[in-house]
Parts: structure tokens; sequence; C-alpha cells
């Protein structure tokens, strides 16, 4: 199944915030993404359809294993490209922007490759 570029970046916030606190909430999520809280239960509720995520009883969002898959990977597009960004001179902000954008339109193959390119090279000239 392809995400689309909305549940990758909620599956990623989510991924973040647990990093932040054992117990992510809707609002949590809303109040990261700068969205209200209609739209973010709307979108949980679609994404809990297709087993991406659950709501526990107490309100509390988890990712399930595919869930987590799909963030976990989402992450570390980002986290690369923003370091491949700022290796080349592009300053922070406008690196971890431009990643957010560039994480979900790239090929695996092509951020295999040019991830495997990065950290062989990453250590200079």
């Amino acid at each position: 199944m392809k995400n689309n570029e909305s549940e990758e970046m909620y599956l990623e916030t989510i991924l973040i915030l647990h990093g932040k606190s054992n117990k992510v909430r809707s609002i949590d999520i809303a109040k990261e993404l700068g969205f209200s809280k209609p739209t973010v239960s709307v979108a949980l509720k679609k994404m809990r359809e297709v087993g991406l995520l659950t709501v526990g009883e107490d309100g509390s969002v988890l990712l399930t294993e595919s869930g987590s898959a799909v963030a976990e990977q989402i992450y570390e597009r980002h986290n690369v490209l923003a370091s491949m960004l700022m290796s080349v001179g592009v300053d922070e902000d406008t690196a971890f922007a431009d990643a957010c954008r560039m994480e979900h339109y790239i090929s695996q193959k092509s951020f295999d490759c040019m991830k495997e390119h990065y950290l062989k090279y990453k250590g200079g000239c």
C-alpha cells in the first residue's frame, strides 16, 4: 500500500511525539501540525481503519507495526536528506524544511543511492 503525504506526515509526527512522551493524544498531534482537532480526528480515524495506528480507551495514539515502519522510513529520509543538504552548505532551517517536502516524493531506489553516497563521502573531500 502506498501512503500519501498526509498520512506520512501524521505517522512521522506521532513517532516524534512518542520520542518526547510515552502518551500521545490527538490534541498533541493537532498542536504539533497546526491543524484543528476535528481535522486530526478524521485523519486518525482513516489511518486506524487501514491499520496504521490504534487509539486506546484513554485516547492515546499508538502506531501499529505497519504504521511504525512507515513512520521510521519517513523519519530516516527526513534526517538523511536534511544532513545531506547541510553538508553542501544549506542552512539548518532551510535544509529541514526542504527535506520535509522531498522525503515524500523521492523513490526508495534514489534515496538508497543518495544515502549510500552520502555515508561513503560525508567524511570530507
